[in-house]
């Protein structure tokens, strides 16, 4: 007898697996900052966030480490998608670090693999891997 064999996407994986709620509140302040750097003057976010509240008035100071450490990309023509999950990371990592750095980059790496380009998550990495102090045993 021949087994059956079911044909399995990525999508059934996703639908497998819940959602941590932090990744989730991840996501929803990722899509908040995606938005809001299109339309900053008169912008009302989709997802009722604190965190995205406490990053907006952060972002000029985070704009500076991102130009710092990716010098060679320009923000304006970084992918929107890319500078909003950079943003929210390096957030975490130096005005509000309340999780362990390899968390944080961790996290940043999975939604640039979630929601980013096909590289995305390699220029995500790199950015924070110069971000970061080389000892991170702390």
């Amino acid at each position: 007898m021949a087994a059956s064999v079911r044909n399995v996407t990525a999508q059934d994986d996703v639908k497998a697996l819940p959602i941590d709620a932090r990744h989730k509140r991840r996501i929803e302040v990722v899509e908040n900052l995606f938005a809001y750097s299109f339309v900053q003057p008169s912008f009302k976010a989709p997802h009722k966030s604190d965190l995205f509240e406490s990053i907006i008035p952060k972002i000029p100071e985070i704009d500076v480490k991102i130009v710092e450490f990716a010098p060679k990309f320009p923000i304006d023509r970084l992918s929107k998608i890319d500078l909003a999950i950079l943003r929210l990371a390096i957030y975490e990592l130096m005005v509000c670090p309340s999780e362990p750095i390899k968390v944080i980059i961790n996290e940043a790496v999975e939604l640039a693999k979630e929601l980013g380009g096909e590289k995305s998550y390699t220029f995500i990495n790199g950015v924070l891997g110069k971000l970061i102090p080389h000892d991170t045993t702390k």
